[in-house]
Formats: structure tokens, sequence, C-alpha cells
């Protein structure tokens, strides 16, 4: 039973005499194993209050840096800020860098400043370009640990990555689409906000290699590059549509949906399924209204945890964590709304 406290001090914690806690530590006969049960239960509260000792005091500045749309960005900020209390007795406070789009540049540029001032740790939502791989290794250099948000850079010195398994989230969506669709003819339109992020590119990637499988007689037409923002999205679902009039339904991997819906009703054709991500504001309110299928969602709350803590293990204020596994894909629809 490997800990580095003191007999004397686990006998205390325990209620017990040394010599109790010796035997049962040394695994000698004449002891209960409820007593054991007791010298372990004892370890453990003392390990975890050593814990908190470490914290106890400790500020950390940590850096989110995002590229998405702003509903998304608000619900980003929501999570962190409702986190904050459980995350006592450490301090943590944060420095938000949002942008919907923009030159890739404008976004190296915000790390490289980073990088000088000092942080530490910097949570990160960013296309996979050569550019950002370079930034994060410059950080990296620095002494600043990155956590990878929603969508990985595995090619990078990130710390780690917090998310779901975005392959495993497209699968789900092609699982449920074929079961909703039924016999129903159709194509499905695929949407993504660009072709550089790479969660929806794996999301993507598992709804083609699904449906191919499940459902090989249907046509997946994509359309990319829309940012995920209403005022481009819209365009470009108004084309595929009058591109091909049999567009049925619709996996938007990134975003738009008002846009999107928009478009189908300007060119008066239904849309029998519609699946999407995320529980932002405007997919909460299109669930509500029936006009969403259902949402694949995460809970971003649980992300930020995570992702903060990694940052406090990168600096010794919290032990080594095991294997993290992703987030739980959450399938929501109009009668399971959890708020």
């Amino acid at each position: 039973m490997g800990h580095p406290f003191p007999i004397r001090e686990i006998a205390r914690q325990a209620g017990l005499s040394e010599a109790t806690v010796d035997r049962v530590l040394n695994g000698r006969g004449g002891v209960r194993e409820s007593t054991a049960r007791e010298v372990q239960q004892a370890i453990a509260d003392l390990d975890r209050q050593r814990t908190q000792v470490r914290l106890m005091g400790r500020t950390f500045m940590i850096d989110m840096v995002v590229q998405a749309p702003e509903r998304f960005t608000t619900a980003v900020r929501a999570a962190l800020e409702s986190e904050l209390p459980s995350l006592h007795p450490a301090v943590v406070r944060s420095r938000f860098h949002f942008r919907e789009t923009g030159p890739v540049q404008e976004l190296t540029r915000t790390l490289d400043r980073i990088a000088r001032r000092g942080s530490q740790g910097v949570i990160l939502k960013a296309p996979d370009v050569p550019e950002v791989t370079a930034a994060v290794a410059r950080l990296a250099e620095a002494g600043i640990p990155v956590v990878t948000l929603v969508t990985d850079l595995p090619a990078t010195a990130r710390l780690a990555y917090v998310g779901i398994d975005n392959r495993a989230a497209g699968a789900t969506a092609a699982y449920l689409m074929g079961q909703w669709l039924g016999d129903r003819p159709g194509n499905v339109l695929t949407s993504l906000s660009s072709g550089f992020f790479r969660n929806e590119e794996e999301r993507e990637m598992g709804f083609r290699s699904a449906m191919r499988t499940l459902h090989p007689e249907r046509t997946l037409v994509e359309i990319a590059e829309g940012q995920g923002l209403d005022a481009t999205q819209y365009d470009l679902v108004r084309a595929a549509l009058e591109r091909d009039p049999d567009i049925r339904a619709v996996y938007s991997i990134g975003g738009g949906n008002i846009a999107t819906l928009r478009a189908f009703e300007d060119a008066g054709r239904d849309c029998a399924v519609f699946i999407a991500h995320d529980l932002d504001h405007d997919n909460t309110r299109l669930l509500r209204e029936h006009r969403l299928s259902a949402v694949l969602h995460h809970d971003l709350r649980q992300d930020m945890r995570e992702a903060c803590h990694a940052v406090m293990r990168a600096h010794g204020a919290l032990p080594p964590a095991g294997v993290t596994m992703p987030s739980p894909i959450q399938v929501v629809t109009p009668y399971n709304m959890p708020f």
C-alpha cells in the first residue's frame, strides 16, 4: 500500500492506534477487514487533503483562444465561469480571446503575444494549419501548456485534448439519419464551417463512412467554408438546393442552422431530418420549435473543468491523471432537453 504519510499521521486521521495501522500497512494478521478499510480510507483522505493544500492560495491565469461563432464562444465562457467555484481552493482567472473568423496570422499573433506576456495555460480552439502548429510549439518552448478544446491539434506540442470523439459523433449522426429517414428517398446535405477544423473533418469522415456502410444508396452533398455564420451559410445552402432537387435531410457539422432552415423555406423545400451539434442558444430555440430532429451535445462544463485540471497538473498542483476519456455524446431531442 504505497503512500507518503507517516504512520502517526495515518493513525490520527483514522482514529486508530499506531500499532494497528502498522499491522495493516505491513500485512500482519489480527486486524479486522473493516479496520483495514478505515486505514485505506484515511490514506485516501490524506492524499485528497494534500492536494487541497497544494492548491490553497494558487492563482492560475488561463488564456482562452477560440475561433468560433459568437453563439459557441458565449456557451464556452458561461461553461468556464460556472465551473470556477468547483476549482477552489485554487483561483482561476481567465482572459478571453474570441473571434468568429479572420486570417490565421491574427490568430498566431494572439498566441505569440501570450507567449511573450506569460500565462499558466492556454485553452485553444483553432484550425489545424501549419502556422498554428508552429505557434503552439512556441508556447510550449515558453513553458506554457496548451489544451485543445473540441477540435484537436494532434501534431502539435499540445498537452491534452478535451471534447468528444468526433468520428463516433459523425457515425452516431449517420445511424440516426438512417433510422429517421427510413425508406423515404432523398439525398443528405452535410455542412462544414471550414475544412481546416479537425473536429469537423473527423465528424464528416465518421458520418460518410457509416452512411456508406449502412445506406450506400444515399448521396451525400457537401458544402463548406460558411464559417458557421448565417450570412454566408444561407447562400451556400440555397445554391446546393438549386443544384440538387433531391436533398431532403441535413447533417450540420459546423452550424449556421437558422440560415440553413431559412434557405429550405425560401426554396419551398421540406427538410425531413435535421441533425446538428451543440446546445447553443440558437439550437436550443430550434429544438424547442421542433425544427431540429436532434442535437449531438456534450457537457462543456465538464470540458472546461478537465481543461483547467490539465493545466493545474502541468504545474504540479494536482496529481497525474490516468487515461482521459472523451466527453460522452448526448443525443438531445425536443423531448429530453436538459433545460
